[in-house]
């Protein structure tokens, strides 16, 4: 089965020859597989927002491979870039990234938009998530009319409406209190589970993490340790994820 991601020997350094270098990311190496929901992990300046970066085509790795979906990204051009974001990609972002002049269907429509579909053909799929993130009621409101929790779920929908193989999270629930987080990570964990979409979440929340099948601690610009949750219960891996945050700071 095909790999949705396959890392292999990436290196990010900051800095031309003739300038003070900074190596952000060193001999980073993992794989995602269909269906699974990974999380990284790591302090601020750690390397994860750079490696994320990397991943979602925002920015390109000085040394190494990186094939999403069969495709070595790193080797595409500035349109072939593009149409693989656009086709292949979902993104949610902390702060939701909605177009304020737009209603909730509008900017969950966008991506299909973009890619010149139809309207017959952006319709159902944009009601068809929409109902599945429990939207359907705020279709034509604005993001001014809508609580962060809301504007979230809006934003998942939007990274969701054109089936992407695999979604980026980039600390989506930073920006939302205790409730609107677990509700969003539920959503997440619901839409990994039943429609099989891979997930890569980077977060510093410890209760976010705990809704992964593994997680990946980075330090350094490189990745130190991997917990796996071996099917036991979610509590249970929260506090794992904790103790090794613990033991992984030292």
């Amino acid at each position: 089965m095909q790999k949705i991601v396959d890392v292999k020997n990436i290196e990010k350094v900051y800095g031309g020859a003739d300038e003070k270098q900074f190596k952000a990311l060193s001999n980073v190496n993992f794989e995602v597989q269909p269906g699974e929901f990974v999380g990284i992990m790591g302090a601020s300046g750690s390397g994860k927002t750079t490696l994320l970066n990397i991943l979602s085509t925002l920015d390109t790795p000085t040394n190494g491979v990186v094939n999403i979906a069969g495709e070595d990204i790193t080797k595409l051009k500035n349109n072939e870039m593009a149409d693989f974001r656009a086709n292949e990609i979902g993104f949610i972002f902390q702060d939701f990234n909605l177009l304020e002049n737009l209603t909730a269907y509008e900017n969950i429509a966008l991506p299909l938009a973009l890619q010149n579909k139809s309207v017959k053909k952006i319709k159902p799929n944009v009601m068809s998530i929409a109902e599945k993130l429990g939207l359907s009621e705020i279709m034509n409101h604005y993001p001014t009319e809508l609580s962060g929790g809301q504007k979230q779920r809006v934003a998942a929908a939007r990274a969701l409406v054109h089936y992407p193989k695999i979604i980026f999270g980039d600390e989506p629930t930073g920006a939302l209190d205790s409730k609107s987080a677990r509700t969003l990570m539920e959503t997440m964990s619901k839409v990994n589970q039943e429609d099989n979409v891979s997930i890569l979440l980077v977060t510093h929340d410890p209760f976010s993490a705990s809704f992964c099948d593994r997680i990946l601690f980075i330090k350094d610009g490189e990745i130190g340790q991997e917990l796996k949750n071996p099917n036991h219960s979610r509590g249970e891996f929260y506090q794992e994820i904790l103790d090794s945050l613990g033991t992984f700071a030292e």
